[in-house]
């Protein structure tokens, strides 16, 4: 920790970059404040592309379940980043919750809010419950930033401290952000580090929490999720870069205490 802020002083001055913390798990992470607008209009250019080059079910009770839960999950989180003083830093969201019918066990949200749910995850998130752990770690990546954070790695490698100012152009920004994510129904989106799946893990566990889902059903969804990973030859894209089945476990248990404490506060029922 004391190496990621000392790097970050020093970014910061050549690059215009700064740590952020983010406010429900105290991980810091290096990003720029003058990604997340370019961020946030690519996002939605792509969103949109990708889901013309898709089936998008318009009616059905999955659509219902992924724009009911995403609503929760929605009003939690700008319902906390208000209580804390932070709800300018979700001003720009623009909010989108979509079903792709595909066979693919994935779900992804992009800068700004965009999100994008695939059917073959849904016999295993099978309830609304499970659909909120989902959900919520994927609305996490979005708050926590970290795809302004992968970009701003991607560009340090490439530009250095070029990046991030004046000098780095547009096609430049556009091309990172097209290998990050790319357009087509089957999008692949950006690989997380194992850092911030784990960032997205915790805070994603207590923003279904603060939306009225019991947290303590995240661990069996995994144990889902886990079991389809070990019979097939190729693990689900959602699982790609996540923690090993024991390791989120531990994790999960060591976070719970505090879920529930939200869970409690939003009207659950321990």
């Amino acid at each position: 920790m004391k190496k990621l802020r000392t790097f970050c002083l020093v970014a910061s001055a050549v690059v215009v970059s700064a740590c952020t913390t983010n406010p429900l798990t105290g991980r810091k992470s290096l990003q720029s404040g003058l990604l997340d607008g370019q961020l946030n209009a690519m996002a939605l250019q792509q969103y949109n592309t990708t889901l013309q080059s898709a089936k998008v079910l318009k009616t059905g009770t999955s659509v219902d379940q992924v724009k009911k839960v995403g609503s929760r999950i929605k009003a939690a989180s700008e319902q906390y980043y208000a209580s804390i003083g932070r709800n300018q830093a979700l001003q720009n969201y623009a909010w989108e919750f979509n079903v792709i019918d595909d066979k693919q066990k994935n779900a992804w949200c992009m800068p700004g809010g965009k999100v994008a749910v695939y059917t073959g995850i849904l016999p295993i998130t099978k309830d609304d419950t499970g659909m909120a752990v989902v959900l919520g770690h994927e609305v996490a990546h979005a708050l926590a930033g970290h795809g302004n954070e992968r970009i701003t790695q991607a560009m340090m490698a490439q530009y250095g401290g070029a990046i991030l100012g004046s000098t780095i152009s547009n096609a430049q920004m556009a091309q990172i952000f097209q290998q990050a994510y790319p357009i087509g129904a089957q999008v692949v989106m950006l690989k997380y580090g194992r850092s911030q799946e784990l960032d997205a893990d915790q805070m994603g566990l207590y923003l279904m929490a603060m939306a009225g889902y019991d947290p303590r059903q995240s661990i069996p969804f995994w144990e889902r999720m886990s079991s389809v990973e070990t019979n097939s030859a190729r693990p689900p894209e959602f699982l790609s870069t996540h923690p090993n089945p024991e390791n989120r476990t531990a994790d999960l248990q060591r976070y719970m205490p505090k879920a529930l404490e939200y869970y409690k506060a939003a009207g659950g029922k321990l």
